[in-house]
């Protein structure tokens, strides 16, 4: 048995920012892959650039622990145009 203490997963943060488009059907889909950022500015920043350009744009974070599957509150960062509820992606 070690005395070492047991190391605690230490939360890292989700900052995501995901463009949409308007499909020919009308629909709202994915206008490219989302895209991970390392801070909350870079993320604003990219979602008002793409704001100009997409139907619709959302940039959003959250706290997380995948190492033991858990997840906190996603808060909005940047949102503008047309985009479809936050767990339908």
């Amino acid at each position: 048995m070690s005395d070492l203490p047991v190391a605690k997963a230490h939360p890292a943060r989700l900052v995501v920012v995901v463009a949409f488009s308007r499909a020919d059907n009308g629909r709202i889909v994915p206008a490219y892959d989302p895209m991970q950022f390392d801070t909350p500015e870079e993320a604003t920043r990219m979602a008002r650039y793409l704001a100009a350009k997409c139907a619709g744009v959302l940039a959003w974070s959250r706290e997380a622990r995948p190492v033991i599957g858990e997840y906190g509150p996603t808060t909005i960062l940047f949102q503008s145009g047309d985009v479809p509820e936050l767990e339908q992606y």
